[in-house]
């Protein structure tokens, strides 16, 4: 017996078929109302002793290794707090540290742009003769070669949806002796993840996704428990600090992967997603990865029966595919804003992909079957030629 979906766990409005959770997902129930406590009867009441007596210090940490626990991490080897892009940059400063006589960052040229951008920001500020070097995913094993310091890639493609094995191409890195970075942005809470398993030594990630921690949420990284003391952190901030209220006039690192946070965190967001992690008791990843691919499957299948004129961008193999589904088509923008019109949300990437996520805790067989029905209407239709539909929003 399944226990999804999860319907009556999330605040969706009526009539929406939401397929956008692997971009922001929905907000659970429970999430507005912990805000709220921590925000009138915490700050509120008790302001600055809430630290203590409602025990923000300690809520970093216990989110931390609530994410450890989707993410195949042992309890205390994930970090929480700051931006995905904050996380991508700690992680790569301290993987180049650890290998101070190679110059290379190993990317692909699907990777999300951050992560890219990140790595082009820190090598403009380390100077010196550093290289970030991207190749076609497919390509990626083989140009892992001994002159590598640090292999960063996302596990889920954000466009297609395409896998890399993590095993493998971790096994790959490290057998030359590079560093591995894997950014979890769409894998986390989406599909098994085991980061014992593969022995990378850092793991980035975002929970505003299939974690559902409201836009904002905070980030986490994972640095792998034998390499802890190695990590030499790039943003020394008090709160990754040994002992941050003994004010030292001198940074000591943190004995543990807290040396990897850096400010105040964001008690009301952190407070927040512990609440949206409730949505998750009594459900498998092994469960919601079955559930996933039925549900992708489906949807292929309806669309491509309806819809010919679109291709699919995904791979068609579930085994190579995260969970989400995307369709090129060159009008894609305008066919997105009429789903969209019509209650089916997704989301649109350039140049032309329409993108679905399929979020088991909240969406069953017959919301799929009916947003593949809409979706063929609007292209049948040519709905997505009137005029409005061109106009770009800065947000796609």
């Amino acid at each position: 017996m399944t226990n999804l979906p999860k319907k009556h766990l999330f605040d969706i409005p009526e009539g929406m078929i939401y397929l956008d959770g692997n971009s922001l997902g929905p907000l659970p129930k429970g999430a507005a109302e912990r805000a709220t406590k921590t925000l009138t009867q915490e700050w509120g009441t008790q302001l600055i002793k809430a630290w203590n007596t409602a025990d923000w210090m300690a809520l970093p940490q216990k989110v931390g290794d609530r994410i450890a626990g989707f993410i195949g991490a042992a309890p205390g080897s994930v970090a929480t707090g700051d931006t995905l892009s904050i996380k991508v940059y700690q992680a790569l400063a301290a993987a180049l540290k650890m290998r101070p006589d190679r110059r290379v960052i190993l990317s692909d040229t699907g990777n999300f742009p951050t992560d890219l951008y990140m790595a082009q920001g820190l090598i403009s500020t380390i100077g010196k003769d550093y290289e970030l070097r991207t190749v076609a995913p497919e390509e990626v094993a083989e140009a892992i070669t001994e002159d590598v310091a640090v292999v960063m890639l996302t596990e889920v493609d954000y466009r297609s949806g395409r896998r890399h094995d993590m095993m493998e191409i971790t096994a790959r890195a490290q057998q030359n002796g590079a560093v591995m970075i894997w950014d979890l942005a769409h894998s986390a809470g989406a599909l098994p993840v085991d980061l014992t398993a593969c022995n990378a030594e850092f793991a980035v990630g975002c929970t505003y996704k299939y974690f559902n921690g409201g836009p904002g949420a905070p980030a986490f990284i994972y640095a792998r428990p034998d390499i802890v003391l190695e990590v030499e952190p790039a943003l020394s901030g008090w709160l990754g600090h040994d002992a941050p209220f003994a004010m030292e006039p001198g940074y000591r690192p943190a004995m543990t992967t807290e040396r990897l946070r850096v400010g105040t965190p964001p008690i009301v967001q952190l407070s927040i997603l512990d609440t949206a992690l409730d949505v998750w008791d009594g459900v498998s990843m092994a469960e919601i990865r079955a559930a996933s691919i039925a549900l992708c499957e489906t949807f292929i299948a309806e669309v491509e029966a309806r819809c010919p004129m679109l291709t699919l961008a995904s791979p068609r193999d579930a085994a190579q595919r995260g969970s989400q589904v995307s369709f090129a088509f060159d009008e894609g923008y305008a066919v997105m804003q009429a789903l969209i019109e019509r209650g089916v949300i997704g989301d649109f990437r350039a140049p032309n992909i329409l993108r679905f996520g399929f979020t088991p805790l909240y969406i069953d067989e017959a919301d799929v079957r009916r947003a593949a029905e809409i979706l063929g209407e609007v292209m049948d239709s040519g709905a997505w030629k009137e005029p409005r539909f061109q106009v770009r929003s800065r947000v796609t």
